[in-house]
């Protein structure tokens, strides 16, 4: 059975936070709020956490997993990034985007895009998720929760958990969320190509 805690959508509260972290140190899976509909991620290092999430969203080999950031701080350290991209990045972030680059041998193999190399960055305009990550230190592994048989992310935090409580750790409930997908810009090649449209905006990139 998973822990559900009912988190303050603009003002976290620290305890509730401080709790998830630890789940989630502890090797556990977590549900959280974006900008773009709800999450599941875990630690970066955790192979464990990482074939439940799998299992979970039955993904294939070709999935690009996400390293969601609280800041461009740690870009540099996962992803291959140029000083145009670095400025565009700056200039855009938080928000409703994913950026995909071409991964440093920092991130696992297993989490990146088999054939290409990629990974995906985000910077989510969320303050929950800004929070956990500012109290993790460091990025989660993450991917839309996006559940089998539905082409849409999970909106619904009541939902979620009749369906997770016993398959996830810990779910943070943000409140209702609709739906609201990333903008999903490639920067991994010489070109930068907008590969989806979503909630941000793409001008700044075309």
């Amino acid at each position: 059975m998973s822990q559900y805690f009912y988190v303050h959508p603009e003002n976290p509260q620290t305890r509730l936070i401080s709790q998830a972290v630890a789940i989630v140190r502890n090797g556990g899976v977590i549900v959280y709020p974006t900008d773009s509909g709800y999450a599941i991620g875990c630690q970066l290092e955790n192979k464990h956490a990482l074939e439940k999430i799998i299992q979970i969203r039955r993904l294939n080999d070709n999935h690009n997993f996400t390293l969601m950031c609280r800041d461009l701080s740690e870009l540099s350290i996962y992803a291959r990034v140029d000083n145009t991209a670095f400025r565009l990045l700056k200039n855009n972030t938080p928000g409703a985007y994913t950026f995909i680059f071409k991964g440093t041998k920092e991130v696992p193999r297993r989490l990146m895009n088999a054939k290409r190399k990629t990974i995906g960055i985000r910077v989510p305009n969320n303050k929950i998720a800004l929070d956990l990550l500012d109290a993790m230190g460091e990025p989660l592994m993450s991917t839309s929760l996006i559940l089998p048989g539905k082409e849409t992310t999970e909106s619904d935090p009541e939902e979620i958990r009749d369906r997770l409580e016993h398959a996830v750790d810990v779910i943070l409930n943000g409140g209702y969320l609709g739906e609201q997908p990333t903008t999903v810009i490639d920067f991994s090649d010489d070109d930068i190509r907008i590969e989806r449209l979503g909630a941000g905006d793409p001008t700044p990139f075309e």
